[in-house]
């Protein structure tokens, strides 16, 4: 309380220089949802984009507020829907049974030709549906809910309604686990909730992430934080994978405090070899790094723009982009802007270079202070060599989580742990998810169900005899050491007995 108390409540910065932010603005990112699917864009004007096998423009979606509900008409443009207010008091003629009910295909007057001239013409989805009621034979003799359930069926068939949603990190979570749950390595949307709540994000930490679930870790750490603290990212080969996390949108401001570094470098910095000639050392290796790493922002977004129409888009398109920008194809054309043109890039390839060396040499100084307020860990490597080598970094009294998509790989980091010390309170657990119907008599589990949502280890630091003996944690020791020693001893009261 007497912390909370001396430090003022800090006003979060605004993500859009725009007044409104609950409005939709050119530029922004955002998530189409129709019934229970979601896809991130990113508005543009004249692009289009296509959605369950609907392609529309977004321009007339500019300027009005998120959770909007638009329908898309002909020549791909958005019109806004308005909600109608069905009457309850209306009475619907409904069977009690659906026992004589055939279906045979001879209920629906209408055929495939009448229903393309409908759409031609350029009826609306919901008139389609209406006239679909009114010619079918059987539509009166079902019963109420299975009339709900065709009403339902037809309108996901003909009308193209299409949801604008603000993008956060429980709707990227779900979109990732329903489309592509290999790239967050099989972690469901509230598993992340438990990992968020475990590792203790909130604003002004300065927490280490670990993670190969493209971005979609780092971005919900970002957006718990607010733009407040530093969060330091290690990352395996030439640079950290960020898809997940552009399509948060998030302002400048919030990445001032995040800060990458190199997987390979941790060995080298727990050692104290770690020296800014090795960043410099290898600037043949780095290069093809920096230019990828110069436009990783605008490749990541068209990158997660397309990924959800296919598996195959976000591994192909930066690999084409590259070697269509690396290898000149045309030199007729090439020839006169040559010269110019590469030491152009020359410079911005030096100047990308000496950008990402100062970040690292920041990042490995934060790291060096080993005084981390928290660790994350969520990737398809082993854990145990990962957490045992960054664990180091963290101080004491801090938590510290690691997700795995499978058991056994966490009870042997359990079991080393253990025999390390240094650590308290561990914990393996498995969240378990179930979903619920819920309509008017008819609330009930739902039939499908996921299998299971990977497994956490969490626990807490602490200083232990052996990590005394570390040079670097002498400071922590000495002044441990000196608060025993200033501690008074307790003295031993009299107690003097009644005479009665």
């Amino acid at each position: 309380m007497e912390a909370s108390a001396e430090q003022p409540a800090p006003q979060p910065p605004h993500r859009h220089p725009h007044p409104g932010d609950h409005c939709i603005h050119d530029g922004d990112f955002v998530v189409l949802k129709r019934e229970d699917v979601f896809k991130a864009v990113q508005v543009q004007r004249r692009k289009k984009v296509t959605f369950e096998k609907q392609w529309f423009y977004l321009d007339n979606a500019i300027g009005h507020s998120y959770g909007s509900t638009f329908e898309v008409s002909n020549g791909g443009s958005l019109q806004l829907k308005k909600k109608k207010e069905e009457p309850t008091s209306e009475t619907k003629e409904a069977g009690t049974d659906n026992r004589n009910i055939v279906d045979d295909g001879k209920s629906q007057k209408l055929t495939q030709d009448d229903i393309k001239a409908l759409k031609d013409k350029g009826t609306k989805g919901e008139e389609i549906v209406q006239q679909l009621i009114e010619n079918s034979t059987t539509f009166r003799d079902k019963t109420e809910f299975a009339q709900d359930k065709y009403i339902k069926k037809k309108k996901k068939k003909y009308e193209a309604i299409v949801t604008i949603l603000k993008p956060s990190t429980r709707i990227l979570s779900i979109m990732y686990y329903a489309r592509e749950p290999g790239k967050i390595n099989h972690m469901r949307y509230d598993t992340l909730a438990q990992m968020l709540t475990l590792g203790n994000i909130r604003a002004g930490n300065k927490m280490i992430v670990m993670e190969t679930c493209s971005g979609l870790v780092l971005g919900a750490m970002m957006e718990r934080m607010g733009g407040f603290g530093s969060i330091i990212q290690l990352y395996p080969g030439d640079g950290p994978v960020r898809a997940a996390t552009a399509c948060f949108g998030f302002p400048k401001s919030f990445l001032h405090g995040l800060y990458e570094f190199p997987l390979n470098k941790v060995n080298s910095l727990l050692n104290g070899t770690f020296s800014a000639e090795l960043l410099s050392s290898e600037p043949k290796a780095s290069a093809p790094v920096e230019e990828s790493n110069g436009e990783h922002g605008e490749k990541q977004i068209s990158e997660q723009t397309d990924e959800e129409c296919s598996a195959e888009a976000p591994e192909s398109n930066p690999e084409g982009q590259r070697a269509t920008e690396s290898v000149p194809q045309d030199p007729e054309n090439k020839e006169p802007k040559e010269k110019g043109n590469k030491r152009d890039y020359i410079q911005e390839k030096q100047r990308r270079q000496e950008e990402q060396r100062k970040r690292h040499l920041e990042a490995a100084a934060l790291l060096g202070e080993r005084n981390a307020d928290g660790l994350i860990v969520a990737s398809r490597f082993h854990p145990t060599p990962l957490l045992l080598s960054l664990l180091d970094f963290v101080a004491p009294s801090r938590p510290f989580v690691v997700y795995c998509q499978y058991k056994e790989p966490l009870l042997e980091c359990y079991t080393k742990l253990r025999e390390r010390g240094g650590v308290i309170n561990l914990r393996l657990s498995e969240t378990w998810l179930r979903n619920y119907q819920v309509l008017p008599d008819r609330s009930h589990p739902k039939l499908l169900m996921s299998g299971g949502g990977g497994y956490l280890l969490s626990g807490f630091t602490v200083v232990s005899d052996n990590l005394r003996a570390d040079p670097s944690l002498k400071s922590c020791a000495s002044t441990l050491d000196s608060h025993e020693a200033e501690e008074p001893a307790a003295k031993k009261q009299k107690c003097v007995g009644s005479g009665s």
